[in-house]
């Protein structure tokens, strides 16, 4: 026999927790199912544990930049079983708290392989057919697939997080922020790192100036990038891997001890038996309108990496389109998502952030522009802790004094990128933000000089 409730939703994430729990609290049956444990990829095996990684990095990093100046780091070293230990005192608790955080608050929680078998019709395997008038898509991403042969031996980013050892030689398959973060991390614990990336440009999303400055400082510590290379095989002879990679026409067979896959991400979708409910999806995820509701099933929602929305892969985006989506199926099509002012940073030493237009958008766009740029690296605020490596560009709109895009790279970046966020969301002119009274010394106090 079906179960019937108001809203099920698939996945258990960020986007899943906020609608399951906003639609209970309006009195709705609501029910959840995840195969995996609860919590979705940022908390359990991305942003949250990777960031507790980050830190062991960080006092490295830190305390190498202060050598000569009263600190003597040599003995300083990253344990690294205890470091994700100290990453798992996070992970280990969050799928019993969110579930019962669920439970609480009145919601059904499900676990289990679900897949449509109808319009507004779920299967979980081994227990049975659930019903509902609504049905949520909020079951993230997955690993792009790669097509080569031994692909099989690529650890994900997931595994790599577990691992009891750090091997000696890591090499990191694409580019992206994965490649970045834990290569940057994996080298202040001790290993060789090289990432491989088939194009001339890393981390494409960000402005190129400071990521050139960011992959410099990366050689530095022995983060190595090979440029227009591409992967065509990994094997193994039983001790090591052996990936041979092609670059303008030649082959290379490169060793390393692990090699990891970077090389992004794509919708979880695939498993879910779409077209037993008549769902539009593509590469990209679900097809949805402007608010979150299903192209072609009208009882269908989708939110977060598995919908085809203008809103970057982050997981802030992800909580804010699973409110608009709930809200949406509370009252009728009235919300849509704003994506105005939403920044993005890799978290590499150090950071790199950014939030609206890049400097060639801009123009593009036909707006008439400002840059402030500056290189901040002898600015007080680096200077205290030895980083050299500090720049800025501020895109500005000269007509309206708003801010068209902000691009940072330097310590606690991460945390200004907020303000530039915050100004372009309440459209915010320079002459306002310059109004800040920022506690001093902090790296706040540098934003007004930014501009």
């Amino acid at each position: 026999m079906n179960k019937s409730f108001d809203l099920i939703v698939l996945g258990v994430g960020m986007a899943a927790v906020n609608a399951a729990n906003k639609c209970a609290d309006a009195g709705w049956s609501v029910a959840v199912v995840d195969e995996l444990p609860y919590g979705g990829t940022c908390a359990l095996r991305g942003c949250d544990p990777k960031k507790m990684l980050r830190r062991g990095a960080e006092i490295i990093d830190s305390a190498r930049l202060m050598q000569g100046k009263g600190i003597e780091p040599n003995d300083l070293a990253i344990n690294w079983p205890d470091l994700i230990a100290f990453a798992q005192t996070f992970t280990g608790r969050m799928p019993e708290k969110i579930e019962g955080g669920l439970e609480r608050n009145g919601v059904t929680t499900l676990h289990g392989t679900a897949q449509f078998v109808g319009e507004d019709t779920i299967e979980i395997e081994g227990q049975g057919r659930f019903q509902a008038n609504h049905i949520l898509i909020a079951t993230g991403a997955k690993p792009r697939p790669v097509d080569v042969p031994g692909a099989e031996h690529l650890t994900n980013s997931t595994e790599f997080m577990r691992m009891d050892a750090l091997p000696k030689r890591i090499l990191f398959i694409g580019g992206g922020f994965v490649s970045f973060e834990f290569g940057h991390i994996a080298a202040r614990a001790g290993s060789e790192v090289q990432i491989i990336d088939r194009g001339d440009r890393p981390l494409k999303a960000f402005d190129t100036d400071l990521v050139e400055k960011l992959v410099a400082r990366g050689e530095e510590i022995g983060v190595g990038l090979r440029r227009r290379t591409s992967l065509k095989s990994i094997a193994t002879d039983g001790v090591e891997f052996i990936v041979t990679v092609e670059k303008n026409g030649e082959t290379e067979d490169l060793r390393a001890d692990l090699v990891v896959h970077g090389a992004g991400r794509v919708p979880e979708i695939n498993r879910l038996n779409l077209s037993a409910a008549n769902i539009e999806a593509g590469d990209k995820g679900i097809a949805v309108n402007e608010y979150l509701q299903s192209l072609s099933n009208p009882k269908i929602y989708a939110a977060g990496d598995a919908a085809n929305t203008h809103g970057p892969p982050l997981t802030p985006v992800a909580v804010f389109e699973g409110k608009v989506a709930a809200s949406n199926m509370l009252k009728g099509n009235q919300t849509k998502p704003d994506y105005r002012g939403v920044p993005s940073a890799v978290f590499t030493i150090p950071e790199l952030a950014r939030v609206g237009m890049l400097e060639e958008e801009a123009e593009e766009a036909g707006y008439n522009i400002r840059v402030a740029e500056n290189d901040t690296g002898n600015w007080y605020s680096n200077l205290r802790v030895g980083e050299t490596c500090a720049a800025t560009r501020i895109i500005i709109d000269k007509d309206t004094d708003t801010i068209l895009g902000a691009h940072l790279l330097g310590p606690e970046y991460g945390e200004i990128i907020n303000f530039f966020g915050l100004a372009m969301r309440l459209s915010l002119t320079t002459r306002d933000l310059k109004k800040l009274v920022a506690a001093y010394p902090s790296v706040g106090s540098d934003l007004g000089s930014m501009l």
